[in-house]
């Protein structure tokens, strides 16, 4: 696509899904990190989700954490919905929680004891509850179930259980809505993972029916994978349903998108729009643990970055690389791409946010508003929203 107003155009149609958990303290294995300022309610999260859209003008939707994010009282989870809407903000995917509770230390919907299974299960159904209480259209799970010794359990039997619930939970979806299943090749489960790639996924995915896809999670892959080449598969099958994107170094490392291997996200957002997966059918979420950084700035930082990968992939001269492939010309097609990767698309997007009424540069923009000191002062007192929250 060499035509600029059409890029343009495309970039202003763009949404990224900001994860609410993001928004919260988090850290590692060894710490979670405090920070001044943070929200301690899932509306307060809401409200810094709204601040990051009105910043950068993509980002119309927040993804839910059950129960992170659980919400008492009158109104329940449809007044949460309620008060996105009054925020411009819409409640995206619900995001289950099958990995903290003690009863889970050997797995969720693949343990061995029923009672665990069904526990389990009756969470997700829990969830598929939020989604019609919200009006929210993604179920998306993950699971932490796995072995860490051989002969721990049975490989197969785990498999046979995973199947049992997913087609619970299919069953339970209204005709609008569909489930994402995401996989993770290892952690917590260091032997046997009972989702541990994309095949497996997909697998499960083709029996259940339409309303199953999957999830591809930039983090979620041993070093060297083409993730790129998972994309376009899936596309090609039908069966991609969104991405969690972020960063890895070494696994899942959940930093910003596009910090450690930008080319790589420009290389799948690439495959996304020559497989015309550049539509709301395929969700474009961030799923993202921000440490040490404060969190709107990096998660705004985050957005650009999608944005930017993005842009350049929109640039790329389709026409030229087809000739080139089909005659041979491997230096020339390479070229094509590395042109379009190379060129410096900040001012084309300073560009589209001033067409859309906002400010070129989202991240000076948020830091000269003093929010991060507003929210700093006001938000004292509580229990700071966070890991287990």
């Amino acid at each position: 696509m060499s035509d600029l107003a059409a890029v343009k155009a495309a970039l202003k149609t763009q949404a990224v899904e900001t994860p609410s958990w993001a928004y919260g303290n988090s850290g590692t294995r060894f710490k979670v990190f405090a920070q001044a300022g943070v929200p301690r309610t899932p509306f307060e999260k809401v409200d810094d989700a709204a601040t990051v859209h009105a910043f950068t003008g993509v980002t119309p939707a927040v993804s839910l954490h059950i129960p992170w994010d659980r919400v008492e009282g009158p109104g329940g989870y449809k007044s949460l919905a309620v008060y996105a809407e009054e925020r411009g903000l819409r409640l995206g995917a619900i995001n289950s929680n099958t990995f903290q509770d003690d009863a889970y230390a050997l797995g969720s919907v693949c343990h061995p004891d029923p009672a665990v299974r069904r526990k389990a299960v009756d969470h997700l159904l829990a969830c598929v509850d939020i989604l019609d209480a919200t009006g929210s259209k993604i179920l998306k799970l993950w699971f932490a179930d796995g072995t860490n010794y051989p002969g721990q359990d049975d490989i197969r039997e785990r498999q046979d259980r995973l199947s049992e619930a997913l087609r619970a939970v299919y069953a339970r979806l209204g005709d609008d809505q569909r489930m994402l299943l995401e996989y993770k090749f290892f952690e917590p489960a260091f032997y046997a993972t009972d989702v541990p790639d994309w095949g497996t996924a997909y697998a499960h995915c083709l029996k259940l029916g339409p309303k199953a896809q999957v999830v591809v999670d930039t983090g979620h892959h041993a070093p060297g994978t083409n993730i790129e080449f998972i994309v376009a598969s899936l596309l090609r099958e039908g069966k991609l349903g969104a991405f969690d994107f972020n960063s890895r170094f070494y696994a899942d490392d959940d930093l910003m998108a596009g910090a450690a291997d930008p080319f790589q996200l420009f290389r799948i957002m690439y495959e996304v729009i020559r497989g015309g997966g550049f539509t709301p059918d395929v969700a474009f979420m961030l799923d993202q643990c921000h440490n040490i950084e404060a969190k709107i700035p990096a998660i705004i930082r985050s957005v650009m970055n999608v944005q930017e990968a993005t842009a350049k992939a929109l640039l790329v001269d389709r026409e030229a690389l087809a000739g080139a492939q089909r005659s041979g010309d491997v230096l020339a097609a390479n070229a094509v791409l590395m042109d379009a990767y190379n060129t410096d698309v900040r001012p084309l997007l300073a560009e589209v946010r001033e067409e859309l009424g906002l400010d070129p540069d989202p991240v000076a923009a948020y830091h000269r508003s003093g929010l991060a000191a507003k929210n700093a002062q006001e938000r004292v007192g509580g229990t700071q929203a966070g890991w287990g929250a």
